[in-house]
């Protein structure tokens, strides 16, 4: 979709979505100078991501920050090889588990100071960020490449995510339980999902990490490549 400045002329170019609970102008490229005025007159309330720099122009005006992330691809047939399997104690399961079985891991992998901590309660977050994303509300559906970390009393302690988003494979979601599982779990579960994701056809993996998010270097390790940095914020009502 195409939205006109003041001057008439095409000021911003975005594709429609939803993002936490609100409409989305998603993959937003600006065409004009009236880039910004015509977003903060005509998408008041409205989630936009976008380049870092026009997410810095609309937070003078105003808007607030979601996320600023940078975007990795991992080329599945050169990536450098990892250990895959599963640490003593513990085995990798399908992403078939309910919602309520997944949070408690999940939700203790983000907790408050990390890069990707949502200060909700935990109903909250059940309700509208993991349940949405295991349902393909929010990026597409779960592919067969991801996978959970269960322990020996078959209790999730981890996972990766993957889902079709815009006609690609996209991890999002890569957590454990620090309090329950051993160091070095996230980069072997991301590792058996970046084979799986290979055998399945799949040419590449991608993701986005959180600017601050020490997690990158793992990714990197992995094979994963910075190809694009973006912002998510706000826009003011």
């Amino acid at each position: 979709m195409i939205l006109a400045g003041a001057d008439g002329a095409p000021a911003f170019s975005y594709v429609e979505d939803e993002r936490y609970g609100l409409p989305c102008a998603d993959l937003v490229e600006v065409m004009g100078p009236g880039a910004v005025d015509a977003i903060m007159a005509k998408l008041p309330g409205w989630a936009l991501a976008g380049p870092v720099d026009l997410g810095e122009a609309l937070v003078a005006r105003g808007a607030r920050v979601m996320r600023h992330a940078h975007e990795m691809t991992c080329e599945l047939r050169t990536a450098p090889p990892a250990e895959a399997g599963a640490p003593e104690g513990f085995r990798f399961a399908p992403c078939d588990r309910s919602p309520e079985e997944v949070f408690a891991a999940w939700r203790a992998a983000y907790p408050p100071g990390h890069p990707d901590h949502r200060n909700v309660d935990d109903a909250t977050a059940l309700r509208d960020l993991l349940i949405p994303v295991l349902k393909g509300q929010v990026t597409g559906e779960v592919l067969p490449c991801s996978l959970l970390a269960v322990d020996r009393d078959d209790v999730v302690a981890g996972g990766v995510m993957v889902t079709l988003f815009h006609g690609r494979p996209w991890v999002v979601e890569v957590f454990r339980h620090p309090a329950r599982t051993p160091s070095g779990l996230g980069t072997r579960m991301l590792a058996a999902v970046r084979d799986r994701a290979a055998a399945g056809g799949w040419e590449r993996l991608g993701l986005a990490v959180s600017e601050g998010n020490p997690a990158r270097r793992v990714y990197e390790r992995l094979g994963f490549t910075l190809v694009g940095s973006s912002m998510t914020v706000v826009i003011p009502s």
